[in-house]
């Protein structure tokens, strides 16, 4: 693309405001001087895709400016202005379903005017499933999901922390290897003192265009990564009186220096695996909706599984 220095380096001559040339708007040199050149602009009102086109070009001295030479000769510079998009049914129908997970802590507290809410959503965009047989489009189903909604209620004692109330569930996810057959579900944890994870790695058939099988084989716990600083306030009040803290702080120091060996020691061992032998660990799962961002499963008990995309704008609130 031209700049306005290339521009100015074409011979250029003065175009006449008289017939039978249409009257152009020039630049005056006295406003901005491109060695004598006169530089001619015009806007053509032809819209391309309903979008304004800016046309701006040199003139060179063997140009005739005319209704059959408008686009010969000369350089010639296009700007458009982007069209924003347009959102479809199906869109709005997926944010409608993300906002109505909200509060719900993935769906653990929602209440059954909100669940209701929720079935109508997912069975509108079940009837508008853009991809009919998700597990011929493998590409689709690879990569990460984020478990945003369940009705599956194995879940809710984890989601509730169960009998490890300092323990918060961070996030829930699921990994698909369509090359490997490979399934990996992890659920990551929270507490005042350290994070660990939860892992159960599966391989998958597929059974029809819509349902695969899933054994589960292995389960791995991953190892803790301990807390290693304590921030110690300089002050706290107790019953509106304020307490001066700095004169444990060498003590303090001396603990987090031992908690930062303690850190270091555990959490440089590999992480506990063990093999899943029983025969009944197996599941079948129903994908029904699937695209680029969003896919809806159902699994053999009758619960729904909502997951979102690792990347994608429906997990930013």
């Amino acid at each position: 693309m031209a700049s306005l220095y290339q521009l100015a380096q074409f011979p250029c001559k003065t175009l006449s405001s008289t017939p039978p040339h249409r009257q152009l708007f020039t630049v005056k040199p006295s406003i901005l001087p491109l060695n004598s050149a006169k530089l001619s602009q015009r806007i053509i009102s032809k819209s391309l895709n309903s979008r304004p086109v800016f046309v701006t070009r040199a003139v060179d001295d063997g140009d005739e400016l005319g209704p059959d030479k408008e686009e010969e000769g000369g350089a010639v510079t296009v700007v458009e202005e982007e069209k924003p998009k347009e959102l479809t049914e199906i869109d709005n129908l997926k944010k409608a379903l993300v906002d109505s997970f909200y509060g719900t802590d993935r769906g653990l507290t929602a209440t059954s005017e909100t669940r209701a809410e929720i079935v109508e959503l997912i069975t509108q965009l079940e009837a508008k499933n853009p991809t009919p047989a998700p597990t011929e489009a493998l590409t689709l189903l690879n990569g990460k999901w984020i478990l945003a909604y369940t009705s599956f209620p194995g879940l809710f004692p984890l989601l509730s922390g169960g009998s490890f109330s300092l323990a918060r569930v961070e996030e829930i996810s699921q990994t698909i290897d369509s090359e490997s057959f490979t399934v990996q579900n992890s659920i990551q944890f929270s507490g005042p003192l350290a994070t660990t994870s939860f892992s159960t790695s599966a391989k998958f058939e597929i059974r029809s265009p819509k349902r695969v099988q899933i054994k589960f084989e292995e389960g791995i716990i991953g190892t803790p990564q301990i807390t290693d600083s304590i921030v110690l306030p300089e002050n706290f009040e107790f019953l509106g009186q304020k307490i001066d803290l700095s004169p444990l702080r060498g003590f303090f120091t001396s603990v987090q220096d031992t908690a930062s060996s303690v850190a270091k020691t555990i959490s440089s061992q590999p992480p506990l695996k063990f093999t899943i032998s029983n025969s009944n660990a197996q599941a079948w799962l129903l994908t029904t909706y699937l695209d680029e961002e969003l896919r809806i499963s159902r699994g053999d008990v009758g619960s729904v599984f909502v997951l979102i995309k690792e990347g994608s704008s429906l997990l930013t609130p």
